[in-house]
């Protein structure tokens, strides 16, 4: 089980080179990877996702990448001379036209800066490429193994809260047996005080609408659904691939099981039971929001 929470950097240094990586990783709905990288790296964009999306499958995920050394960040002043050109021509061509004395100095072509131009390396060769590629493993092995460590605390909670509802299902089970007799119970002495002062009675009648206001009011097919989605969050809990969007479904599912018993309840103790449980259940849901 892996968290979306995670850091991870790798530095390397080789000779006239330094290179630093650095990522990042919250919970987010699917895969977002945002890459910070130099110019001269722009070309390996795509070969560096693929290196990400091999080992995490879900979360925001924000790389930068740092580089220094005369090998990568290489600058070279340049002169463009068709435009230096043009700038003579039409200075000569100005001086014709009006008659204008002077020369055209150094200095004069000087206060023209689009003429000469900082050009930086573009490209980096297979070695720089090699070393930022393997530090961008490492530094992702690195925010995996805290994803990892976060993600067995919360599969930790997560065990303990899940057992805590199936607990409390058990004991719902036990009190609706009970329940619904006391509710019976309780339907049978309104109609008896109800019909005390009549002659008209129909006993098989007054029966089976009992058991139609009981049946009412009976949560075994909701308790039986809840003890089913228990099991199935017990069993995916283990399992090794990305599980946080099944387990958001399951507590979903669990969630309205509880609303419904608690909506059927005219049982006090019921009631509160089911104020825990939904209260566990949402505890479960926001740390879910946390897993891969």
């Amino acid at each position: 089980m892996l968290s979306m929470t995670g850091y991870g950097r790798e530095d390397v240094q080789q000779e006239d080179l330094d290179i630093s990586v650095e990522i990042k990783t919250i919970n987010h709905r699917y895969l977002d990877i945002t890459l910070h990288l130099p110019k001269a790296l722009l070309h390996i964009e795509d070969q560096l996702k693929r290196i990400i999306q091999k080992k995490m499958k879900r979360g925001k995920i924000t790389v930068s990448i740092y580089t220094f050394g005369q090998q990568i960040n290489q600058k070279q002043l340049q002169t463009d001379w068709d435009l230096a050109e043009q700038y003579i021509d039409q200075l000569n061509q100005l001086k014709s036209t009006y008659q204008l004395s002077g020369d055209i100095t150094m200095e004069l072509l000087g206060k023209f800066p689009d003429i000469f131009y900082i050009k930086e390396h573009e490209e980096t060769d297979s070695i720089i490429e090699k070393y930022i590629t393997s530090a961008l493993q490492k530094a992702v092995e690195k925010a995996n193994q805290m994803r990892l460590n976060e993600g067995a605390e919360l599969k930790k909670d997560l065990t303990e809260r899940s057992k805590k509802i199936q607990n409390k299902i058990k004991q719902l089970g036990e009190r609706r047996n009970i329940v619904i007799i006391e509710y019976q119970e309780r339907i049978l002495e309104r109609i008896n005080k109800y019909l005390e002062n009549t002659s008209i009675y129909d006993e098989s009648r007054l029966y089976q609408e009992i058991a139609l206001l009981a049946e009412k009011g009976d949560i075994s097919e909701e308790l039986t659904r809840l003890h089913s989605h228990i099991k199935q969050f017990h069993h995916i809990i283990e399992e090794s691939q990305p599980i946080g969007r099944k387990l958001d479904f399951i507590v979903q599912e669990i969630n309205r099981e509880l609303n419904t018993i608690g909506s059927k309840s005219n049982d006090t103790w019921i009631s509160e039971q089911i104020v825990y449980l939904k209260s566990e259940a949402e505890k479960m849901k926001e740390q879910i929001q946390n897993l891969e």
